[in-house]
């Protein structure tokens, strides 16, 4: 059974930065692209970005482009969101999830993390 375990959400300033982290265990971990979703209260649940399953490429919603980076560590089968530049628009809860794909893609996810909160105090 694939779990998938978010941490490292929290309170932080606008401008600030944190680092999420999603455990995975069970599976195979290192063939298949991850995820980053978010959910604010009252919107739908929204893309944040992906890492394919080596992480050579990633892929990004426009509204993270150039303050997020994901990346990945196939050792330790974990996946990390470094968020910079925070903002009161970011807070949310973070999802991670696991892809059926190895690609880095908006779709096709299938396993999903209990979440993580974050938010951006102005």
């Amino acid at each position: 059974q694939v779990q998938l375990v978010e941490s490292g959400g929290g309170l932080v300033q606008a401008g600030g930065s944190l680092r999420l982290s999603c455990a995975a265990s069970g599976g195979t971990f290192n063939s298949y692209g991850m995820g980053w979703f978010r959910q604010a209260p009252g919107k739908e649940r929204e893309f944040v970005g992906a890492i394919n399953w080596s992480g050579s490429h990633t892929n990004y919603a426009d509204s993270v482009k150039g303050r997020f980076t994901i990346s990945r560590d196939n050792a330790k089968n974990t996946v990390y969101l470094q968020m910079n530049s925070l903002k009161p628009e970011d807070t949310a809860v973070y999802y991670c999830a696991k892809s059926q794909w190895a690609g880095a893609l908006a779709e096709g996810y299938i396993y999903w993390g209990q979440g993580t909160q974050v938010t951006v105090s102005s």
